[in-house]
């Protein structure tokens, strides 16, 4: 006979005696369940939920989920892999308890991400959380390098559910303006204390450029944990809107013209309490190995955008004099730039000092995301790789046969062009591994496939509320 004490492979030391105490604690604080969650390779937020009791039970043998998630697209069709997307097996999920949340914003509710084991106690090879943390660790391991990573995200707010699916902006002032402060007050001061009440470090909110939109920028954690808070800061987004009749889009683009939502990346890299991307005597106070993680992510942004910008919305998005990034060029604090050097104020630069990777948005799995964009920079440092010249100004302005001298090239302009890249990347393919890889590529190709004859207005109704 099995007990909670006798747990399958898979779970943590420990986790079935802890998840006794806080089903304990939550029960006494009001939560009534739990939601296990996690991000599929179309960047579609999936969960299971359990009762608080039975949180102990999940801890010792995981909650059980079929792999066939890992091959659907946004739209809940399924497509196939040589491995994935049939209906056979299982999956057991397992929650991180010290990522484990109080839902501020839903309450009887807490929240926690999970790793994907398979029924004999293996990483399920389709897991990004586990992929993530994989490469994160090797990083540690063969360069003695850490990272601190930060996913700013984007969304619109619109009024309620229409009948037919249309965006109505929910505030009408101007961009960045006081007026649309105003209107959406109330709102905005309930979602900061549901975040503060979650633990989430927020360093700014605010109206951004498009209609409805706003932004939230978020303190560096280690990019699990970040990839992590994006999971949980979107979920406390769209519940806290809800309480107020209100509807969010993350989508890359909500409407078929105009400037898009995007989930850039921020992240630096450290060695021994050191950033590396100030702490050194070249550009902008770079060390050299900087420079090389920078120039690596650099040179494989094209084929990174199949994981960046999943969706066919996401090239709505990325068009050129928007500040999303559309050449492969750098620039410090040049938001047109694709990967722009953030060095921060005197004073503050040791700590602040990171790359900004703008081709993101929050289509993206925020876990495969970051594992490719680290592994992509990796690749830089290990060829100690040479960071070009920068490019100021909009990159736009360049003649052909200039951006051709320094390199420069424009970015994919259409999801196939960017799974094209991904096919022929051997070291964006690598970190994902064979399985995950063959699903990316398949689920993009479905979703290019789902959007085939629509023209933008078309992708951007698709998509709007997918995300």
């Amino acid at each position: 006979m099995t007990t909670l004490a006798d747990p399958v492979p898979g779970g943590r030391p420990g986790d079935v005696e802890r998840a006794t105490a806080l089903s304990a604690e939550l029960t006494g604080r009001g939560v009534h369940g739990v939601v296990l969650s996690y991000v599929d390779t179309a960047g579609i937020g999936r969960v299971k939920t359990v009762p608080t009791a039975k949180l102990a039970a999940a801890a010792a043998w995981g909650v059980g989920m079929s792999p066939v998630f890992d091959t659907f697209l946004a739209d809940d069709s399924i497509v196939t892999t040589d491995v994935l997307g049939s209906p056979d097996g299982d999956l057991r999920l397992y929650p991180d308890l010290d990522r484990l949340s109080v839902l501020a914003g839903q309450p009887g509710w807490a929240w926690a991400p999970v790793d994907r084991i398979t029924q004999e106690g293996e990483p399920h090879p389709g897991c990004g959380r586990t992929v993530l943390r994989r490469i994160v660790a090797d990083a540690a391991e063969r360069h003695g390098v850490t990272f601190r990573a930060a996913i700013e995200i984007e969304w619109a707010v619109g009024r309620g559910a229409q009948p037919d699916g249309a965006f109505v902006p929910a505030v009408t002032g101007p961009a960045y303006g006081a007026v649309r402060q105003v209107e959406s007050s109330d709102y905005a001061a309930d979602l900061l204390a549901a975040l503060a009440a979650q633990g989430v470090d927020v360093e700014q909110l605010h109206p951004e450029y498009a209609p409805g939109q706003f932004e939230v920028s978020v303190g560096a954690l280690d990019p699990v944990a970040a990839a992590d808070r994006s999971v949980l800061v979107r979920q406390t987004i769209r519940a806290v809107a809800r309480r107020h009749g209100l509807a969010v889009s993350f989508s890359p683009a909500v409407l078929g013209q105009g400037v898009g939502n995007g989930g850039h990346i921020h992240l630096s890299a450290w060695r021994d309490g050191v950033n590396l991307h100030s702490g050194g005597g070249r550009r902008y106070g770079m060390t050299a190995e900087a420079e090389s993680f920078t120039a690596g992510v650099l040179a494989r942004l094209p084929a990174l955008l199949a994981v960046t910008a999943p969706s066919p919305a996401g090239y709505l998005r990325l068009r050129p004099s928007q500040w999303a990034g559309v050449f492969t060029v750098w620039g410090r604090e040049t938001r047109e730039a694709a990967v722009r050097i953030v060095t921060g104020t005197t004073g503050q630069r040791e700590r602040a000092a990171n790359l900004e990777v703008k081709p993101v948005d929050l289509a993206a799995n925020p876990y495969l995301a970051l594992a490719c964009v680290i592994a992509a920079g990796l690749d830089g440092l290990t060829s100690s790789a040479a960071l070009p010249d920068e490019v100021t100004g909009d990159p736009v302005r360049l003649a052909a046969a200039e951006a051709a001298a320094r390199g420069v090239r424009r970015l994919p302009a259409s999801l196939a062009e960017s799974v094209a890249e991904f096919r022929a990347d051997e070291v964006v393919r690598a970190a994902l591994g064979p399985v995950l890889a063959d699903a990316v590529i398949a689920v993009r190709e479905g979703e290019i496939a789902a959007a085939d004859g629509l023209d933008d207005d078309g992708v951007a109704a698709a998509y709007r509320w997918k995300y």
